[in-house]
This record gives structure tokens, C-alpha cells and sequence, in this order.
């Protein structure tokens, strides 16, 4: 039976490709946000000092 084989192979392929995406999920946003947290925790202090005159 051709078609089964050729059906079972499709959905181990289209079964792994979901599960190899899946983490990325989860990575992407974590790595955008820690970035996005770094930036702002280098920045807020020279606006700190800004504010208090301190800075040049």
C-alpha cells in the first residue's frame, strides 16, 4: 500500500518539523525580552543621573 507509506512518511516529517519549531517558541521571545530588559538597565541610570544634573 503506496499511499499509506507515502501518508505515514508526510506526517512523521510534518510531526518533526513541529517539534523542531516548538523551542523556538519559547527561545526567540526569551532571548527579545532579556535583550530588551539589558537595554533598558544600561539606560535608566544615565537618565537617572540626567535628571540629577550629574551627567555632562
Amino acid at each position: 500500500m503506496p499511499g499509506n507509506r507515502v501518508y505515514s512518511l508526510a506526517l512523521l516529517v510534518t510531526s518533526l518539523v513541529v517539534f523542531a519549531v516548538l523551542p523556538l517558541d519559547i527561545a526567540v521571545p526569551a532571548i527579545v525580552l532579556s535583550m530588551m530588559a539589558l537595554v533598558r538597565w544600561s539606560v535608566i541610570p544615565v537618565d537617572d543621573m540626567a535628571m540629577k544634573g550629574e551627567a555632562a
